[in-house]
């Protein structure tokens, strides 16, 4: 598998991105298996993983598919992905059927996991779209998809071209972004937002655990939700799990 490097490149979702999908029969699968919920997985998403000899993805990815998994699972952290996508690897060139997993939709913040998988295994990926929960949170919020801008902010790396977007459009469209743990949640997007001249007024909504027993919304004011703000990174009142959404205008 390639070394890469986050802040020199090359990026993975480049590579994910390169050109469009090629659909070949020995093509490995890079399920999105939703927002965790397996009411939301989809029949296509559900057969691969069950068929698959070897799983793979994040540990706190494969156990909200854990029952649906028949053959073995190889789970990870960032400290041992590369590890653990080379094993992987090894494995589907020895002839195993393979599949990977990753929260949401793969199209939807998931570009540089399916590039890794695309290194690892060297050969064609094929990404099954899931139910993401920006989908679910556009729902909730009623903010219609053609009405809005999505922003990923939860990626490695440089995200200061994602900021301007956010800045660019806010109150001028609805807006649907997905925080970067810890260092990027929602309150931190609306102080951000603030300092830029938005106005305070705007409604705010920041939805965690959506489609689960847990699911919580909060609806503010885009100036209540920025005084939230804490002065240590790995604290915020808001779950890794969330989605904030600015109304428009």
């Amino acid at each position: 598998m390639s070394e890469y490097d986050l802040d020199s490149g090359p990026d993975p979702a480049d590579r994910a991105a390169a050109a469009p999908e090629q659909r070949h029969e020995n093509a490995v699968p890079a399920v999105g298996i939703g927002p965790g919920n397996l009411a939301y997985l989809t029949p296509r998403g559900r057969r691969a993983i069950a068929e698959a000899d070897v799983v793979v993805g994040f540990e706190s990815v494969v156990e909200f598919v854990a029952d649906v998994i028949e053959g073995e699972a190889l789970t990870c952290g960032y400290r041992d992905e590369a590890e653990t996508l080379s094993a992987f690897g090894d494995r589907v060139a020895a002839g195993e059927d393979g599949t990977a997993v990753a929260m949401g939709d793969p199209n939807h913040s998931g570009y540089q996991f399916v590039g890794k998988v695309e290194a690892a295994v060297e050969r064609p990926v094929e990404v099954i779209p899931g139910i993401s929960s920006l989908q679910i949170a556009a729902s909730r919020a009623r903010t219609p998809m053609e009405d809005s801008r999505f922003v990923t902010l939860h990626k490695s790396g440089d995200i200061s071209a994602d900021l301007d977007r956010i800045r660019a459009v806010a109150g001028d469209r609805h807006l649907l972004v997905l925080p970067r743990p810890y260092d990027w949640m929602p309150e931190d997007i609306a102080a951000d937002l603030l300092d830029s001249g938005v106005a305070g007024g705007l409604d705010a909504l920041v939805l965690e655990h959506l489609t689960h027993d847990e699911e919580t919304i909060t609806r503010t004011a885009l100036a209540d939700l920025a005084e939230q703000t804490t002065e240590t990174e790995q604290e915020s009142p808001f779950s890794d799990l969330s989605v904030f959404v600015l109304r428009a205008d």
